[in-house]
């Protein structure tokens, strides 16, 4: 037999799996500065719930993974967080509103495959439950802007409204059973070019004619001012002006934000803004993050009449990595800061690294009496700071040696004296 990996996953090993957790650790301290809290749920839903009138549509279906369990009853692993976020939210009608959750895990899809798309990925999302006003959606993209600052990659934030677009769509004649289908293809605008959108949309029975002011104006290279004006000059004060309006008059002096009527993102259930990040000059030219309002998801999956205004943010975090990797950002292979060789003192040593351990510096430890020089081969291969030596001679003074290993500096100190120089370090 040979191993092989199933198309469209990956083994994480410890040098991408620290940077993994380092970048989860600064998005999770975002989302909690903007008073988020974090919330898991099962990697399997109810395929029922996944497939809702209300959740992800036919097109996110078409990827879905779905199975049985041993009982019959259909199951699928999920294929975002937002989905199992308003399930819970309709589970759970004693949440206090608004309810602010962030959540970090992997979900799947069963789509191409290309660079930054994959079958099994991490999403990193924060979303919120309970606020109607553009205030809340001016604050995920501020999440989103924060986050990858925090992430120290520059990204543009690309926004516009699923209200405008059916209305920039029926005021082109486009009919109201055909807008889904104009606002998937429109989508792809910037990805496979104007002539390849114009021959979707004819096969599609949609003609190109319909969406001309969209097209126009999506690829103008205008301010947000003027497209803005534009837009309204063109409807008038209908709701999804009115909503953009207001939305951009909260992101005034935001850097970064840039309003395209052709955005619509692929998800059936957003109804009002929608965003997606991308990364300036870069080969991953998938979206790093994306999000939007959807309102009618939770109330739907609870037949009530009630209003659950929702919107949120979730970061791509495969695609994310690919630009990191394309950056060159070095990737340490190992957590550990001291590595402790003894010279037949094994047990004394053993004892050391607890006394490391307990200060709460992370230590490993030669086991199996191997020489100096393989144990520093061993410790710079893993790009380990510090190897601490011990041998009876040192032992019976009180004493260890401490080596620096990039700079092979080396000095005989109390093990106390050494726990105090990491600790600083």
């Amino acid at each position: 037999m040979e191993l092989q990996l199933p198309k469209g996953v990956r083994d994480f090993p410890p040098e991408e799996k620290i940077l993994r957790e380092e970048l989860i650790g600064k998005l999770s301290r975002v989302f909690e500065r903007y008073g988020f809290n974090p919330l898991e749920t099962p990697t399997f839903e109810r395929f029922d719930v996944l497939g809702a009138k209300y959740a992800g549509g036919a097109e996110i279906l078409k990827e879905t993974f779905k199975f049985k369990d041993q009982g019959g009853r259909e199951l699928a692993l999920r294929y975002d967080l937002t989905v199992p976020f308003c399930r819970f939210v309709g589970m759970n009608p004693q949440l206090k509103m608004p309810f602010k959750r962030y959540a970090i895990g992997r979900v799947y899809r069963d789509g191409p495959l290309k660079l930054g798309r994959y079958r099994e990925f991490y999403q990193c999302d924060a979303d919120m439950v309970g606020a109607k006003t553009m205030l809340a959606d001016a604050e995920c993209i501020r999440v989103g802007l924060a986050g990858f600052k925090a992430l120290e990659i520059p990204v543009t934030i690309v926004v516009n409204n699923r209200k405008l677009l059916e209305e920039l769509l029926a005021k082109g004649g486009v009919p109201a059973g055909k807008a889904i289908d104009a606002m998937l293809t429109l989508d792809k605008i910037k990805k496979v070019g104007l002539a390849a959108v114009k021959q979707e949309l004819g096969e599609k029975r949609i003609p190109p004619e319909a969406v001309e002011f969209i097209v126009e104006l999506s690829l103008s290279g205008a301010s947000n001012e003027e497209k803005l004006a534009k837009v309204k000059a063109y409807l008038g004060e209908t709701p999804g002006v009115k909503q953009l309006l207001e939305l951009f008059s909260y992101l005034e002096g935001v850097e970064n934000v840039v309003f395209d009527p052709s955005l619509s993102r692929g998800l059936a259930y957003y109804t009002g803004t929608v965003f997606e990040g991308f990364v300036p000059g870069s080969k991953v030219t998938s979206s790093v993050c994306g999000g939007g309002r959807y309102d009618e998801m939770v109330g739907g999956f609870l037949q009530s009449k009630q209003e659950y205004p929702a919107v949120g943010f979730s970061f791509g975090l495969e695609p994310i990595m690919d630009v990191l990797r394309e950056r060159n950002v070095e990737a340490k292979k190992t957590l550990v800061k001291v590595f402790i060789i003894p010279i037949k003192t094994e047990k004394e040593c053993f004892t050391i690294a607890e006394k490391f351990r307990n200060a709460g510096i992370n230590a490993d430890l030669d086991l199996n009496s191997k020489s100096i020089s393989k144990n520093l081969d061993f410790a710079n291969s893993y790009g380990i700071p510090y190897v601490l030596i011990s041998g009876r001679k040192e032992l019976e003074e009180g004493k260890v040696k401490l080596k620096t290993m990039t700079t092979s500096d080396e000095a005989v100190v109390t093990v106390e004296e050494a726990i105090a120089k990491l600790k600083k370090n």
